[in-house]
């Protein structure tokens, strides 16, 4: 291809169309509401050794080896298991925290368990509730939902960016920015780019009685100035910080665990600061631990409590904290005993942790009850106690449950993509009275 035809079609990419492409780019003051925060724990944590402790019980097989020497604590009013740094977490988040115990996502398979605990219904076919937030409140920004991995369905309503090297985010946004070996077009062309856009922009703002197809490319001109305002200031936020977080590794006997959630967390409220994105979905994986238990979770549930720690304190420090909602969940838990290799097998019942900052009327408590042995109890929707025998409304919490109450909470169960994809016969758990 010759320069000059080059610089034309780059040119028409950069006004924002390019035969039907259209390039998205963001306004980086449109939005003003809350962001929010998904931290995916993949393969099936334990919550009997984190939110929902159990000790070991006369009679039957070890539920925790940590129970043979202690008991559980709590902060606050929260109840939790002293293993990995969970005292840290708990101490420091306990009064933006709302932990509910007893989910039964009703399978033992991951697939299934993933699809159930993320979009709220156990078959495929259902978005991310980050999709749904996303559609209804990222209209118009390049980067509305962020993944970083795991469970990221959008069913049609929202896009998803796949993110993760700041590097390729640079080059993207910023290509007189990135590094040259990660530049997506050279220095001279980029700045022969840029010039050619000027003037075809200039051209088109003073240019008298325009054909249709020069009338819509000096609207898209327009929007451009306009809206690159934020995909910029996302890639100058990148390059100004002094560094970003490095991934993390634990070597086990059995193989390498590496986490890069501090990076995750990084990136993503640097994406809120600067009006890029309003929804995301950060990701540990690692949690089926079918063999040594204990010594591989205490890493794990430790670097995930660590990551979403950091994930306060950088949003803290970035002014962005007081709008943030997070919502920490997994395939579903583990079983009440270990098996033949001092690991944990699937077990169906698992929670949820959703937290936000200055909303003393539901935080700073647990609600869904477990016995002894980790088997949910039926809860009463309305009053959040466990249901008596004869309770007509007593049902066990599924993740339909959790759904339903944060499209209610968070303001899109009357949304048009939540409409699409309806919760029917799902009772109102008030979860966030």
């Amino acid at each position: 291809m010759r320069r000059r035809s080059l610089l034309k079609g780059l040119g028409a990419v950069g006004a924002g169309l390019a035969t039907g492409f259209r390039l998205p780019l963001a306004h980086a003051t449109d939005h003003r509401g809350r962001f929010f925060v998904f931290v995916q724990a993949d393969g099936g944590w334990d919550p009997t050794s984190f939110c929902d402790p159990k000790v070991n019980q006369e009679g039957e097989e070890i539920i925790n080896r940590w129970a043979e020497h202690d008991e559980p604590r709590q902060a606050g009013n929260i109840p939790y298991a002293p293993f990995a740094n969970n005292e840290r977490f708990f101490e420091n988040h306990h009064d933006k925290m709302l932990v509910i115990n007893g989910v039964d996502a009703q399978t033992n398979s991951h697939t299934a368990g993933i699809v159930h605990n993320w979009s709220g219904r156990i078959s495929e076919g259902y978005p991310t509730m980050t999709a749904l937030l996303a559609n209804h409140y990222g209209g118009g920004l390049s980067a509305p939902y962020l993944s970083y991995g795991g469970f990221s369905q959008t069913s049609g309503i929202a896009r998803f960016t796949r993110l993760g090297d700041p590097e390729l985010m640079l080059g993207l946004a910023s290509p007189e920015r990135a590094s040259p070996d990660r530049r997506f077009v050279a220095e001279a062309d980029w700045a022969d780019l840029a010039s050619y856009r000027s003037d075809t922009a200039r051209r088109l703002a003073t240019a008298p009685n325009l054909m249709p197809m020069d009338e819509v490319n000096r609207e898209l001109h327009k929007l451009a100035n306009e809206t690159t305002e934020g995909l910029e200031a996302y890639a100058a936020a990148i390059a100004e910080v002094d560094r970003m977080e490095q991934p993390e590794e634990y070597r086990d006997p059995a193989g390498l665990y590496r986490s890069e959630l501090r990076r995750q967390a990084q990136l993503t409220v640097l994406a809120f600061k600067t009006g890029v994105a309003v929804s995301a979905d950060l990701w540990l994986g690692g949690f089926d631990t079918h063999d040594n238990h204990d010594r591989k979770y205490r890493w794990l549930l430790g670097n995930l409590t660590d990551g979403v720690d950091y994930l306060w304190d950088y949003a803290e420090q970035q002014g962005v904290a007081n709008d943030m909602v997070v919502v920490m969940g997994s395939d579903f838990g583990r079983t009440n005993r270990y098996n033949d290799q001092n690991g944990k097998d699937h077990w169906p019942f698992g929670s949820f942790i959703v937290m936000e900052k200055n909303q003393p009327s539901w935080t700073n408590r647990g609600v869904g009850e477990t016995d002894e042995l980790h088997v949910p109890y039926k809860m009463n929707p309305a009053t959040l106690e466990r249901a008596g025998e004869n309770d007509p409304n007593g049902t066990h919490i599924y993740p339909k449950h959790v759904h339903k109450a944060l499209r209610k909470y968070l303001g899109v169960e009357d949304s048009s993509g939540a409409q699409r994809f309806p919760l029917n016969n799902t009772e109102d758990f008030a979860f966030f009275r």
